[in-house]
């Protein structure tokens, strides 16, 4: 059996007071999904950039952004046979990602050996053996710091890591609701970087999985959310709590999650701060919550690629000095900006890349 060591220190409480906080704040606010769905997409391209770059893919944001958007959202219908490895982890992950949230939207998600081999499978696709590909490694292996390549950690023996991998999951499982969700997330994360239970891909299935429980805990802005980038603003000090150094039979016993399950909400916190600073302040209040004539605006817009007056009043039926208030309404949302000035003026969607892009 599992039983993880660690304290709940009034550092770690705070911590898991200052998430829920911040969560109920985010998902009490009411977000045209016009303006979700441009956030969602970059935030995945945020998340699939910052996991990769952990394990030392060279592809910066820029580059990751620009393979996202020239290639078809499933990596199956183009050949993937002239792409480097940098680019299958990209795609790779940002499909696993991509898949993984459709399974949440549906309800068809419960953390399971099952779904942490599927996972590993689809991030490794074309970069590993397919007899290593979705199957637990029966090969001893070690643990190399990604940036200085040494030999840092000597995880558990091959004949072992089915059954440690067992025993996690049904700590997890057991104690859904008993334990915070946030400790069980931590604990998750650190045990199966512990445990390494796959010849590659052990960090970016964990960290996947880890955003999976972190989902199940209620946090409605899943799409939204990266909290891998913390990760990736600090690597070294990501490795120094999450890992271990040594052999793994001479730490088992000795190993404390409290340090690291600190570090693990401090990161959260600070990946909500960053998406509540992005996000228009929409649906706060009645001064700010959008009517239907304000999305017909947006809608427009995001399939047209822009929007002048005269376009807006043949939507509705309203005076141009009103529809000149909705226009500044949006505006001072974050959610449009102008372009050009008099007759020439018009409106487009708020380059949220940008806003994502200086955020990091």
């Amino acid at each position: 059996m599992f039983y993880p060591k660690y304290t709940i220190t009034d550092r770690l409480l705070a911590n898991i007071k200052r998430v829920n906080a911040l969560i109920n704040e985010l998902n009490n606010r009411r977000f045209p999904h016009v303006v979700l769905v441009e956030f969602e997409k970059l935030a995945r391209a945020v998340s699939t950039y910052a996991s990769t770059s952990i394990e030392g893919n060279p592809l910066p944001l820029t580059e990751v952004k620009k393979i996202l958007k020239s290639k078809p959202a499933h990596i199956n219908k183009f050949d993937t046979d002239v792409l480097r490895d940098s680019e299958r982890e990209v795609l790779n992950y940002n499909q696993a990602l991509h898949d993984l949230n459709k399974k949440l939207e549906e309800g068809r998600v419960r953390l399971s050996l099952d779904l942490i081999l599927k996972i590993q499978k689809q991030i490794i696709d074309g970069l590993l053996a397919k007899f290593e590909s979705g199957k637990l490694r029966d090969k001893p292996v070690v643990v190399n710091n990604p940036r200085t390549r040494k030999v840092i950690y000597l995880p558990p023996d091959a004949k072992d890591v089915s059954q440690l991998m067992l025993d996690l999951i049904e700590f997890i499982n057991n104690n859904s609701d008993k334990i915070d969700s946030l400790i069980l997330a931590g604990i998750f994360h650190k045990q199966m970087v512990i445990i390494h239970p796959f010849m590659d891909g052990n960090g970016r299935t964990a960290r996947l999985a880890t955003k999976v429980l972190l989902a199940e805990m209620g946090l409605n802005t899943f799409n939204l959310f990266s909290f891998e980038n913390y990760y990736n603003k600090n690597v070294t000090r990501y490795f120094q709590f999450v890992g271990e150094f040594g052999n793994y039979y001479e730490l088992k016993d000795s190993i404390n999650f409290t340090s690291w399950l600190e570090y693990f909400t401090e990161g959260i916190i600070d990946e909500l701060l960053r998406v509540q600073k992005l996000l228009p302040g929409v649906g706060i209040s009645p001064e700010t919550q959008l009517e239907p004539y304000h999305l017909k605006i947006l809608e427009f817009i995001k399939e047209k690629g822009f929007i002048a007056d005269r376009d807006y009043a043949k939507l509705v039926n309203r005076a141009k000095a009103t529809r000149a208030l909705d226009f500044r309404k949006l505006t001072e949302l974050g959610l449009i900006e102008r372009k050009a000035k008099g007759k020439a003026t018009y409106y487009v969607l708020k380059d949220v890349e940008n806003l994502l892009a200086l955020s990091q």
